[in-house]
């Protein structure tokens, strides 16, 4: 905990951000730091809750009161090694995260909660800029190798604790670039790309190697890695875009929210040879779903010039407070605005897309909706209505499907003989995190679907335990309830 009465003098204290005019103008964060004091406060609030329901909203189990502590007692170094603990990466979800901690921090129950995730942060770029995260190659190693195929954060965090275990590690990455979604999921203007390859070459020098436009069951044999290998562990996410099955899905302007993001992420990147270019400059912009994809989307298109930007959401507007069948400490769907949001964009709710409307030439000039209501039974299923004589045609020249995925690419899992569940997903239990096929594991969307973060890293950390356990028969790798500090 931090300061007794800490939550009863400082209030909460969050890091503000640049102009809108002025953050539009590039892709780079734009959040202006705390002072030092006014962090230390921040961690002051962390009060004597006894049962610190924080751990249990945290999918990685952070030992939240313990860095809260340390950073208001100035102790930095050693909130970095309690944070690290835990999460391979805090610079990865102390951006990005949307913080279901916070969401069970016991203060939030009659006032603001911990600034956890601002803090996390925090303790992770001080650890950085002081020269206290160092690359720590294992002293022995095993013999035993694994393949990870996919650099996302669960195949960055299983390399990295399988590394340490001693075994020798490669990843492999279908991109140009390692970081999976990371990298071409995530704007810069949330998550600028040196932050990820800050990192990475923490891990190279630890020992794992990377290996970049490896498209495992294309341009390389999966029957190739079952020989050179000792096990593998795909870690390639939950990569199928939802379609939006409806007349005019085929226009030209019509396109999944993923395909523009990666493109323009790479255009920040310098990459410039596309065959076409997917621009929201100059044109009316309609984003079809209100998840953070979404909201990426909007963030975009403003930096891009669009004319305007609309916001389609299918699910009733949520109200702002927590609503009253989602008590604390679950995780309350309420309504979210993001930075994003705040650029610049009409959102509307309750609205289902019925037909794209194109021109003769077969590019996208209009779109027609309806409004839609939910049917709540109890005992079943919630059924969507439409509402009678609530068409709307709407004007646009780019539509962008932000509409959520549906499992991963059947490729390996088709060569491998793998077996899914109901969603399509790999099957494997937590248990084991190991297929049906012997020395085949999965973790992160692969395993769970389309998740945040904090899980993919979480299934990272966990399927590395049990990957080593296989290998040697036991493991020494810390399980979520382990609270072992691993030096910095």
């Amino acid at each position: 905990m931090g300061k007794i009465t800490g939550f009863l003098e400082y209030k909460r204290e969050v890091e503000q951000y640049d102009t809108v005019e002025n953050r539009l103008k590039n892709y780079k964060e734009f959040s202006v730091p705390l002072e030092e004091k006014a962090l230390k406060n921040q961690g002051a609030r962390c009060m004597d809750c006894g049962v610190p329901f924080c751990h249990s909203g945290c999918p990685l189990g952070n030992l939240i009161p313990d860095f809260n502590d340390n950073v208001y007692k100035g102790k930095w170094k050693e909130a970095a090694k309690i944070l690290h603990s835990t999460n391979n990466f805090p610079e990865f979800t102390g951006r990005l995260c949307p913080a279901p901690c916070e969401e069970a921090c016991v203060l939030g129950i009659n006032e603001d909660p911990v600034t956890i995730e601002n803090i996390e942060k925090n303790i992770v770029e001080t650890a950085f800029k002081e020269g206290w995260i160092v690359a720590e190659p294992p002293t022995i190693r095993t013999g035993k190798s694994v393949a990870v195929i996919g650099s996302g954060p669960s195949g960055l965090a299983a390399a990295q604790q399988l590394n340490r275990a001693g075994h020798n590690v490669t990843v492999f990455e279908r991109d140009e670039k390692s970081g999976g979604l990371l990298r071409y999921g995530i704007p810069d203007f949330k998550l600028e790309k040196h932050i990820i390859d800050r990192r990475i070459a923490v891990l190279e020098e630890e020992g794992i190697v990377f290996i970049n436009n490896a498209h495992v069951g294309k341009n390389i044999s999966i029957e190739t890695l079952k020989g050179d290998f000792d096990t593998i562990v795909l870690c390639g996410g939950a990569t199928i875009r939802r379609p939006i099955p409806i007349k005019g899905a085929h226009l030209k302007g019509v396109h999944q929210a993923m395909d523009f993001l990666k493109q323009n992420n790479q255009c920040v990147d310098g990459i410039t040879n596309f065959e076409e270019v997917l621009t929201a400059k100059d044109k009316h912009v309609i984003v079809i779903g209100g998840g953070d994809t979404g909201s990426d989307c909007i963030g975009t298109s403003n930096r891009q010039g669009a004319k305007s930007v609309t916001n389609f959401e299918i699910l009733s507007k949520p109200s702002t407070g927590r609503p009253a069948n989602q008590p604390w400490p679950y995780w309350p769907m309420r309504l979210r605005t993001s930075s994003s949001h705040k650029e610049g964009v009409d959102r509307f709710f309750s609205i289902s897309t019925k037909e794209f409307i194109g021109d003769k030439d077969g590019n996208l000039k209009g779109l027609i909706t309806t409004e839609v209501e939910w049917i709540f039974k109890e005992g079943e299923r919630p059924q969507l209505k439409e509402i009678p004589n609530t068409e709307k045609h709407w004007d646009c020249d780019l539509v962008l499907l932000a509409l959520g995925f549906t499992g991963p690419e059947t490729t390996l899992i088709d060569q491998l003989g793998l077996e899914t569940d109901f969603r399509s997903n790999i099957k494997a239990s937590t248990n084991s995190y190991m297929t049906n096929v012997p020395g085949i594991f999965t973790a992160g969307d692969m395993r769970r679907g389309q998740s945040l973060i904090v899980w993919a890293i979480s299934e990272g950390r966990q399927a590395a335990y049990y990957i080593d356990s296989y290998l040697m028969g036991q493991s020494n790798l810390p399980l979520k309830d382990n609270n072992d500090l691993p030096r910095i």
